[in-house]
Parts: C-alpha cells; sequence; structure tokens
C-alpha cells in the first residue's frame, strides 16, 4: 500500500510539474498575442511546429514546420482581416494546454466574430503542435475560401 501511495503522489508531482510548465508555455503565447508582438509569436513556436485547421476550405490540413506555419498564418490574417477581441480562458493539463479565444474576421464587407478554441502540445518549452476548433466552421470556411 505504501508502495502505490508513494507511485501516485511521483505521477501527481510530475503532473504538476508538466502542468506548470504547458500554462507556462501557452501563458507566454497567450501575452504576445494579446500584445500584437509578432517575433514574440513566433518565438513561442517550436522548429518543428505543426499547424491542424480543421474545415473544407484551402487552408485547411496540416502545416508542418514553423515556416510553413507561420505563412498560414499570414494567409489566414489576409484572408480573413483577423482581429483578436479577447483570450476568456488559458487552460492547461499533464498533456496539452489550450487557449478560449473570441476573434473577429471581415472580409468583402462581411464581418463575424467567433469564439476559437486552440489545443496545443509543448516541447522543449514551445508550442508544437496546435489543433484549431472553429465554433462555427462554416463561417471560418466561407472566409477562407478564394
Amino acid at each position: 500500500m505504501t508502495r502505490e501511495i508513494t507511485s501516485m503522489n511521483r505521477v501527481l508531482v510530475d503532473d504538476a510539474a508538466q502542468i506548470a510548465a504547458i500554462r507556462a508555455a501557452v501563458t507566454r503565447y497567450a501575452t504576445a498575442w494579446q500584445a500584437g508582438d509578432r517575433a514574440a509569436i513566433a518565438a513561442c513556436y517550436h522548429d518543428e511546429f505543426m499547424l491542424h485547421y480543421a474545415g473544407h476550405n484551402p487552408l485547411a490540413g496540416t502545416h508542418h514546420g514553423k515556416t510553413a506555419a507561420l505563412a498560414t498564418l499570414a494567409e489566414v490574417a489576409r484572408r480573413s482581416n483577423r482581429k483578436l477581441l479577447g483570450i476568456n480562458e488559458v487552460m492547461a493539463g499533464p498533456r496539452r494546454g489550450a487557449i478560449l479565444a473570441r476573434e473577429s474576421f471581415s472580409r468583402d464587407g462581411r464581418t463575424a466574430e467567433l469564439e476559437r478554441l486552440l489545443v496545443y502540445a509543448v516541447r522543449e518549452g514551445l508550442l508544437s503542435e496546435c489543433w484549431v476548433y472553429d465554433r462555427d466552421q462554416a463561417v471560418v470556411d466561407a472566409f477562407f475560401a478564394d
């Protein structure tokens, strides 16, 4: 019984350390995003960063590597004139972190406010992977269309 408790306590301590590391990486990114600091945002990404966009649009799919992800994010900005309205939550667990954010998109006289969930994997203190989940994927697809 004592060995089981010791093992369980070790897992809890390891989980707490992992949660703290993930929270720190995601919070650093959220702070840079809120400040609009593109250099600080880019510095949060691991060189092998992967960006996963859902949907049925030309930007959907997995974008491998920091350079490809940054190019995709630049194209997202171009197609949507995206603006961060606010970060509602920064969350962290022992395996993933997340940001719940509100953004506005505008293009060709259309505007939309969107709630977006960005889920992150963290490696070596940097964001290594991101999955983007949009509350209204159809609206996002329309903005990202050619």
